[in-house]
Protein backbone atom coordinates (compact mmCIF):
# COMPACT_ATOMS: atom_id res chain seq x y z
CA UNK A 1 0.00 0.00 0.00
CA UNK A 2 0.71 3.34 -0.87
CA UNK A 3 -0.58 6.70 -0.07
CA UNK A 4 -0.69 9.67 -2.90
CA UNK A 5 -1.35 13.08 -2.22
CA UNK A 6 -3.15 15.53 -4.72
CA UNK A 7 -0.76 17.90 -3.23
CA UNK A 8 -1.58 21.41 -5.21
CA UNK A 9 -4.54 22.09 -2.35
CA UNK A 10 -3.57 19.84 0.45
CA UNK A 11 -3.38 21.58 3.50
CA UNK A 12 0.18 21.91 5.02
CA UNK A 13 -1.18 20.56 8.55
CA UNK A 14 -2.40 17.51 6.81
CA UNK A 15 1.09 17.63 4.87
CA UNK A 16 2.42 17.26 8.47
CA UNK A 17 0.56 15.03 9.62
CA UNK A 18 1.61 12.27 6.40
CA UNK A 19 5.04 12.80 6.60
CA UNK A 20 4.84 11.76 10.78
CA UNK A 21 2.65 8.40 9.04
CA UNK A 22 5.46 7.66 6.74
CA UNK A 23 8.09 7.68 8.95
CA UNK A 24 6.02 5.90 11.90
CA UNK A 25 4.43 3.01 9.76
CA UNK A 26 7.18 3.21 6.79
CA UNK A 27 4.68 3.97 4.57
CA UNK A 28 5.36 5.44 0.81
CA UNK A 29 4.07 8.81 0.88
CA UNK A 30 4.18 10.86 -2.84
CA UNK A 31 3.06 14.17 -3.12
CA UNK A 32 1.86 15.12 -6.37
CA UNK A 33 1.72 18.72 -7.77
CA UNK A 34 2.14 21.21 -10.96
CA UNK A 35 4.50 23.05 -8.82
CA UNK A 36 8.08 21.84 -7.03
CA UNK A 37 7.20 21.03 -3.58
CA UNK A 38 9.92 20.99 -0.90
CA UNK A 39 9.54 17.72 1.20
CA UNK A 40 11.45 16.20 4.47
CA UNK A 41 14.14 14.18 3.68
CA UNK A 42 13.13 10.67 3.79
CA UNK A 43 13.31 7.62 2.24
CA UNK A 44 9.56 7.42 2.47
CA UNK A 45 8.22 10.72 1.37
CA UNK A 46 9.32 11.98 -2.39
CA UNK A 47 7.30 14.91 -4.33
CA UNK A 48 6.38 14.24 -8.18
CA UNK A 49 6.30 17.77 -10.10
CA UNK A 50 4.02 17.14 -13.03
CA UNK A 51 3.72 19.79 -15.88
CA UNK A 52 0.95 22.61 -15.22
CA UNK A 53 -2.86 22.15 -16.87
CA UNK A 54 -5.79 20.85 -15.92
CA UNK A 55 -6.00 17.64 -14.01
CA UNK A 56 -2.72 16.91 -15.04
CA UNK A 57 -1.90 15.64 -11.01
CA UNK A 58 -4.95 13.85 -11.10
CA UNK A 59 -4.23 12.19 -14.29
CA UNK A 60 -1.22 11.27 -13.17
CA UNK A 61 -2.23 9.46 -9.48
CA UNK A 62 -5.03 7.50 -11.07
CA UNK A 63 -2.04 5.92 -13.65
CA UNK A 64 0.58 5.28 -11.04
CA UNK A 65 -2.61 4.21 -8.29
CA UNK A 66 -2.74 0.35 -7.32
CA UNK A 67 -5.79 -1.28 -5.96
CA UNK A 68 -5.42 -0.64 -2.42
CA UNK A 69 -3.53 2.66 -2.28
CA UNK A 70 -5.11 5.70 -0.66
CA UNK A 71 -5.07 8.93 -2.17
CA UNK A 72 -5.48 11.94 0.08
CA UNK A 73 -7.58 14.46 -2.32
CA UNK A 74 -10.64 17.06 -1.86
CA UNK A 75 -11.01 16.91 -5.68
CA UNK A 76 -14.15 14.87 -5.85
CA UNK A 77 -13.64 13.15 -9.25
CA UNK A 78 -10.32 12.20 -8.54
CA UNK A 79 -11.54 10.89 -5.64
CA UNK A 80 -14.49 8.67 -8.10
CA UNK A 81 -11.51 7.43 -10.54
CA UNK A 82 -9.90 5.87 -7.32
CA UNK A 83 -12.46 4.41 -6.25
CA UNK A 84 -13.22 3.21 -9.78
CA UNK A 85 -9.43 1.49 -9.94
CA UNK A 86 -9.94 -0.48 -6.47
CA UNK A 87 -8.16 2.69 -4.09
CA UNK A 88 -9.65 4.28 -1.18
CA UNK A 89 -9.83 7.93 -1.31
CA UNK A 90 -9.93 10.40 1.89
CA UNK A 91 -10.65 14.24 1.78
CA UNK A 92 -8.23 16.51 4.21
CA UNK A 93 -11.21 16.86 6.75
CA UNK A 94 -11.04 13.49 7.47
CA UNK A 95 -14.27 11.69 5.36
CA UNK A 96 -13.36 8.93 3.56
CA UNK A 97 -15.01 8.65 -0.23
CA UNK A 98 -17.07 5.61 -0.92
CA UNK A 99 -19.52 3.68 -3.12
CA UNK A 100 -22.31 5.22 -1.01
CA UNK A 101 -21.44 8.47 -1.13
CA UNK A 102 -19.43 9.64 -4.07
CA UNK A 103 -22.75 9.79 -6.73
CA UNK A 104 -24.43 12.19 -4.30
CA UNK A 105 -21.24 14.38 -4.04
CA UNK A 106 -20.39 14.93 -7.86
CA UNK A 107 -24.49 15.78 -8.56
CA UNK A 108 -23.83 18.49 -5.80
CA UNK A 109 -20.97 19.27 -7.28
CA UNK A 110 -22.18 19.39 -10.55
CA UNK A 111 -25.30 21.36 -9.19
CA UNK A 112 -23.09 24.17 -7.39
CA UNK A 113 -20.45 24.39 -10.13
CA UNK A 114 -24.01 25.49 -12.11
CA UNK A 115 -25.11 27.72 -9.88
CA UNK A 116 -22.16 29.20 -9.90
CA UNK A 117 -21.92 29.80 -13.85
CA UNK A 118 -24.93 31.67 -13.86
CA UNK A 119 -24.37 33.78 -11.57
CA UNK A 120 -25.35 32.92 -8.24
CA UNK A 121 -22.51 33.38 -5.36
CA UNK A 122 -22.46 29.64 -3.47
CA UNK A 123 -19.69 30.46 -0.79
CA UNK A 124 -17.10 28.62 -0.18
CA UNK A 125 -15.80 25.80 2.16
CA UNK A 126 -15.42 26.42 5.97
CA UNK A 127 -12.44 27.27 7.32
CA UNK A 128 -10.37 24.74 8.10
CA UNK A 129 -10.21 23.86 11.99
CA UNK A 130 -8.39 21.77 14.22
CA UNK A 131 -11.47 19.48 14.27
CA UNK A 132 -10.28 19.02 10.97
CA UNK A 133 -7.15 18.20 11.47
CA UNK A 134 -7.75 16.09 14.46
CA UNK A 135 -10.58 13.79 12.55
CA UNK A 136 -8.10 13.31 9.26
CA UNK A 137 -5.21 12.03 11.84
CA UNK A 138 -8.03 10.02 13.33
CA UNK A 139 -9.36 8.45 9.99
CA UNK A 140 -5.98 7.86 8.88
CA UNK A 141 -4.95 5.65 11.60
CA UNK A 142 -7.95 3.83 11.66
CA UNK A 143 -7.80 3.17 7.96
CA UNK A 144 -3.89 2.32 8.56
CA UNK A 145 -4.91 -0.08 11.47
CA UNK A 146 -7.90 -1.69 9.39
CA UNK A 147 -5.50 -2.49 6.00
CA UNK A 148 -2.57 -3.65 8.50
CA UNK A 149 -5.25 -6.19 10.00
CA UNK A 150 -5.85 -8.01 6.26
Amino acid sequence: MQIWVDADACPAVIKEILYRVAERTQLQVTLVANQLMRVPPSRFIRALQVPSGADVADQEIVRRLAPGDLVVTGDIPLASDVLDKGGYALNPRGEFYTRDNIQQMLTMRAFLDELRGSGVDTGGPAAFSHADRQHFANSLDRHLHQMRKR
